[in-house]
């Protein structure tokens, strides 16, 4: 794909070389699709892109065992026999439903296949070699990686004691581009006080955006949470939703981008938005449905406490965790043992090099962290 001159003297402006302009347009063009850049593509790395053996449990990815709500899972097959139709219409009427529910206009809502893409297509606008990316270590790595990709600066700032992000020191990170805060974080779980992300927001380096990704937020109590209305206030803010999670529709892939419209219109240039007719219109019921949020973090936080609780009567030190997935200490190389656990069909997140021991575990269904519990403590106690 040819970058436009307005795109071109933008790169420049920004520090990048002519020289740049190639790889560049690689990332603009295949989006979220170049391999190493979502979570799906790790997924695909962390398993060798194998189907499992069956009664594998399958922990490894952050996805909820539950799968669609029946609401969707309605919808979503009225819509199927009318699948032969585009009904580009569908994504609008997603933006406005999401944006009245959090207190924003249409306008501040774009609607994209997952939360990866508008994530890659932030890190094109806003970052450079002169324009670092700012991530916490351990962070989720997409962004990092695209950053790398196009040359630009990536600065790791290590999580602190109680593994929130440390927001003083990612503001002190002179002319940074873009500042990513995955809230609860990617993998530990855990949160930042939107109180400390309000200062970062108010103390960042003049010109840089914030980027709040809230994937896992439904998890912690959304509306106690959020950082929403950072967004209604139009700072430099963009906040990223996924229904992969909660929601439970990671495979067929649904997410949204909210900010300030000229935010929102500078990444929309990198990249085409295609929206599946199924995922939106199961989007839209999974928003409408008012029991599903706290129904399934009632199951979630039931099956993650009683998994947490019993790797700390056996000795294990765990991370506490807000999120649908946890990080505990095997005391071995991650590397290792997720081989030990996978013995026993057992399959867990990839490794963090600043955390060489621990391990991520999605938190699956009752029945799989039973059979969790039984092979950690085969290999490990």
């Amino acid at each position: 794909m040819t970058l436009t001159t307005e795109q071109k003297n933008d790169f420049l402006a920004r520090g990048f070389s002519r020289r740049s302009f190639g790889r560049l347009a690689t990332i603009f063009a295949a989006g979220s699709s170049l391999p190493f850049y979502n979570e799906f593509a790790f997924a695909q790395v962390a398993i060798d892109n194998r189907k499992l053996p069956p009664g594998a449990v399958k922990i490894d990815n952050n996805e909820n065992p539950l799968g669609p709500c029946n609401e969707s899972l309605e919808a979503m097959r009225a819509i199927l026999p009318q699948g032969g139709r585009y009904m580009f219409y569908l994504p609008g009427e997603l933006s406005e439903l999401l944006g009245s529910q959090e207190g924003v206009s249409q306008k501040y809502v774009q609607v994209h296949d997952g939360s990866s893409a508008p994530l890659l297509q932030a890190v094109l606008s806003f970052t450079s070699p002169t324009k670092p990316f700012v991530i916490a270590d351990p962070g989720y790595e997409a962004g990092s990686e695209a950053a790398k990709f196009i040359g630009a600066k990536v600065i790791q700032v290590p999580l602190t004691k109680d593994y929130a992000h440390d927001v003083r020191k990612m503001a002190a990170v002179e002319n940074a581009g873009l500042i990513y805060i995955c809230n609860p974080n990617n993998p530990t779980g855990t949160l930042t006080k939107k109180e400390d992300i309000e200062w970062l927001v108010a103390n960042k380096p003049a010109g840089s955006v914030v980027m709040i990704d809230e994937a896992y937020i439904h998890f912690a109590g959304k509306d106690e949470h959020t950082s929403m209305k950072l967004v209604a206030q139009d700072k430099d803010v963009i906040i990223l939703r996924t229904f992969s999670k909660l929601y439970g529709m990671a495979g067929l892939r649904a997410g949204v981008a909210i900010g300030r419209p000229d935010l929102i219109k500078k990444t929309r240039g990198f990249g085409i938005n295609w929206n599946p007719v199924t995922s939106v219109t199961g989007a839209m019921a999974a928003l409408k449905a008012k029991e599903v949020i706290p129904q399934r973090q009632k199951i979630n936080a039931e099956i993650r406490d009683s998994t947490i609780a019993f790797l700390e009567k056996k000795g294990f030190k765990v991370i506490p965790s807000v999120s649908n997935k946890f990080m505990v200490d095997t005391r071995r190389p991650t590397r290792e043992a997720r081989a030990a656990l996978q013995k026993d069909l057992i399959y867990v997140g990839r490794p963090w090099p600043s955390m060489p021991t621990w391990i991520r575990v999605s938190v699956g269904t009752k029945e799989e962290m039973e059979k969790f519990q039984a092979a950690f403590v085969k290999s490990f106690a």
